[in-house]
Parts: structure tokens; sequence; C-alpha cells
């Protein structure tokens, strides 16, 4: 008797990719992700070479690649390409680097709504958008951590 279920256990577990536990607006955006990762690097490779790009990220933005505040959007846009590359590519620390990429999305868009506006004149108060995505990409990666370890 418990061969036979161990045999009918067998068809009853099916094997998805942790692929397909993700939304389609979440692999659009590991797409989006992926590549700004990879302009994110030639960014910094341009500012060495003294071009200036236009880089703009949560509301932070710069003239100047070797700024620090270039560097910061940089390091977070190149950590947003890492991120999205391992959840795309299903591996084991992508929720947990998923789930960083969330909160340091989420902390710089709530400095840049409640902290800047004391330290910039002229500064236009404004709700980052950012965090519509940003809340539901949080609690879609808590939502779908149990499977994806499984």
């Amino acid at each position: 008797m418990q061969q036979l279920t161990d045999f009918l256990n067998q068809f009853e577990t099916v094997n998805i990719s942790r692929r397909q536990l993700l939304p389609w607006w979440m692999k659009f955006f590991c797409w989006l992700f992926m590549i700004f990762g990879v302009a994110a690097i030639v960014c910094l490779f341009l500012g060495l070479f003294g071009i200036s790009e236009n880089l703009y990220l949560y509301g932070f933005d710069t003239n100047e690649p070797l700024s620090v505040t270039g560097l910061i959007i940089i390091i977070v846009g190149a950590f947003k390409g890492v991120a999205a590359f391992s959840l795309w590519f299903e591996k084991d620390y992508a929720i947990i680097l998923g789930t960083i990429d969330a909160i340091i999305g989420i902390i710089m868009c709530v400095i840049f709504m409640t902290v800047l506006p004391f330290f910039i004149q002229n500064f236009h108060h404004t709700i980052r958008l950012e965090l519509l995505l940003l809340i539901p990409y949080l609690i879609k990666l808590n939502s779908i951590q149990p499977e994806w370890k499984a």
C-alpha cells in the first residue's frame, strides 16, 4: 500500500519554474532593470572619460556621474540590474536581493519626499509614484518567497 501511495504522490507534485511565480509586470520590469543596470555601468565608464550624462532615479538627479549623487544612482541602478537578473534567472538569493532592492527604493523615495525639501531651496515637493510599484513589488516578493525556496 505504501508503494502505491508513493507512486501516486509522484504525479501530484508538479514542478514549476520559479519564473512562473512572477507576474507579468515583474517580468517586464526584470528586463527593463537588467537593461538599466547595464546602462548604469556604461554611464560610470562614460563619467571616467569626462562625458557627462543625465542620471535620474527616485527623484534624485545629476549631470555628473562621478558626483556623490551620481555614484549613488549608478550603484543603486547596477544593484537593481543584479536583482532583476537574479529573479529572471531563478537564483536562490533572488528574493533576498529583490527585497533589499525594494526597501532601498522605498527609503530613497521617502528621503526625497520628506528630508530633501528642508535642504534644497526652491524644491518642488512631489509624491513619488514609484512607491505605487515598489510596495506591491515588495509584497509580491514576500508572498512568493516560500514557493521560491521550495
